[in-house]
């Protein structure tokens, strides 16, 4: 086990915060890194064109199968196959690349692509010379040209109609719809609070706060769309990095624990024990094999 998780921020020195990559190339460049579990600061759509694997994404094995669409949203730890042989493309972009006004960071946040609460997006697509085909070559093809004032915009145009499609796909896809509307709205900005302040913030009465409603309106929004209290998704994200830390690294107990708020090792391990029936050490000695 590496000492932490590998974090990858965007790479630097790009015109903007978008790039196309080959998944062949790329795994044949950085197959090490690629297979250690790891995460990344920024979006990314892998595009499987050819192989049969198990990508691992937060403990999630997904199966792919040849000419399937992943939506990767940023920050997740995922981990490549080892065993298996594929190629294809992968799309990678930040919020700064495609959030250029309120309206597009709505889009984003609200996109089932990034943001399924009930599972992680994947689409199979059926035809080979498809419209997701065709949107691939008209990013490369832009991406190709000479940069001007027209590019970046150009780009987030192409992409956000490829998100567009790819949603219409994915909701034909053994996919569960949820209703928008303000409950919804709730827990999307519930679940974003939650994301940036987890390792210090354990209280719902200070996210309640912060969103300028009370505890009950709150409840009532994630009991309606996921059926959990805000104190189980406050627990199950707590748990949720507790699990990588303890899988991914050789991080201490009590390390882990201080880094996602517990002073005492004694109480890290009472509470992990609590909602996940086992200690840190077990669970971590369990992941090994």
């Amino acid at each position: 086990m590496q000492k932490d998780i590998q974090n990858y921020d965007f790479k630097p020195g790009l015109p903007q915060e978008f790039e196309i990559l080959d998944l062949a190339l790329l795994y044949k460049d950085f197959a090490e890194e690629l297979t250690t579990p790891h995460r990344a600061e920024f979006y990314q759509i892998l595009w499987f064109k050819k192989g049969n694997l198990t990508h691992l994404v937060d403990f999630n094995p997904i199966k792919i199968e040849p000419n399937t669409l992943l939506f990767i949203n940023k920050n997740s730890v995922q981990k490549f196959d080892k065993t298996a042989k594929f190629d294809g493309k992968s799309i990678l972009f930040t919020d700064n690349f495609f959030c250029k006004t309120e309206t597009d960071t709505k889009f984003l946040r609200n996109s089932i692509l990034f943001n399924d609460l009930l599972s992680i997006s994947k689409i199979q697509i059926a035809n080979k010379n498809s419209i997701f085909e065709d949107f691939f070559k008209f990013l490369e093809l832009e991406l190709s040209n000479d940069q001007d004032s027209y590019q970046s915009e150009v780009l987030q145009n192409y992409l956000r109609n490829f998100l567009l499609l790819s949603e219409r796909e994915r909701k034909k896809q053994d996919f569960i719809e949820v209703k928008k509307d303000t409950d919804l709205d709730f827990v999307i900005h519930f679940k974003d609070l939650l994301e940036a302040q987890f390792q210090h913030q354990k209280m719902v009465s200070n996210y309640a706060s912060q969103m300028n409603i009370t505890i009950k309106r709150l409840n009532k929004a994630t009991s309606k769309i996921l059926g959990k209290t805000p104190k189980q998704m406050i627990d199950a994200r707590i748990v949720l990095e507790a699990k990588r830390l303890l899988a991914h690294t050789n991080n201490s107990v009590k390390e882990i624990g201080f880094k996602i708020g517990f002073n005492e090792p004694t109480n890290f391990i009472k509470y992990f024990r609590k909602h996940h029936n086992s200690t840190p050490i077990s669970f971590r000695e369990s992941f090994k094999h």
